[in-house]
């Protein structure tokens, strides 16, 4: 009997140092090495470029509309995700129909992305279709001229991962970063 309890407890003690401490401290370390700005976070003074942050007002690039996105002022905090309605909801639907018509009225002609929320609600890139539909309204509010707010997509635009893999986006974060140099 004593023999089995102490397998029991050198079994138990063996798992726990294997699967409580060897084990997690291997993924860390994996993710600090092969991921380290994932890994550290992004938050830096003006946000993160890792979820997506609201921005109001014509002098900015807008992201998708994430209506559960925990940095939302009017928003509940910590809650996230998508809203999980499907192509016939009638909720989605006139969701959609509007955030067009919102941005129609800040003179946006919006894409897809742009009406629609991401699978997240915290997404923070947007494709540079979606920036280049905001640019005459940037430039009307900024003052800045099209062509160098384009110049600036251009420059922070990524590409697909691995020059293959999904679509080339931009951090709305950075790029509102870099728009405020720029004035």
């Amino acid at each position: 009997m004593i023999t089995q309890l102490r397998s029991a407890v050198l079994l138990a003690v063996g798992a726990i140092l294997l699967f409580g401490l060897a084990y997690p401290l291997a993924g860390t370390g994996i993710s600090q090495l092969l991921f380290p700005h994932q890994a550290n976070g992004s938050l830096g003074p003006n946000g993160s470029t890792l979820v997506g942050q609201p921005w109001t007002g014509p002098q900015w690039f807008h992201g998708r509309p994430d209506p559960y996105n925990p940095l939302r002022l009017d928003g509940v905090s910590g809650a996230s995700g998508g809203s999980n309605l499907g192509p016939r909801s009638r909720q989605l639907v006139a969701a959609v129909r509007a955030e067009g018509v919102r941005l129609r009225r800040m003179g946006i002609n919006p894409t897809a992305d742009l009406v629609t929320t991401s699978g997240s609600g915290i997404d923070p890139d947007i494709t540079p279709q979606d920036a280049a539909a905001q640019v005459p309204m940037v430039s009307r509010s900024t003052g800045i001229s099209e062509s160098r707010l384009r110049r600036l997509i251009r420059s922070l635009t990524v590409g697909p991962e691995w020059g293959f893999l999904g679509p080339s986006y931009i951090d709305v974060l950075q790029l509102n970063s870099a728009l405020a140099r720029l004035r």
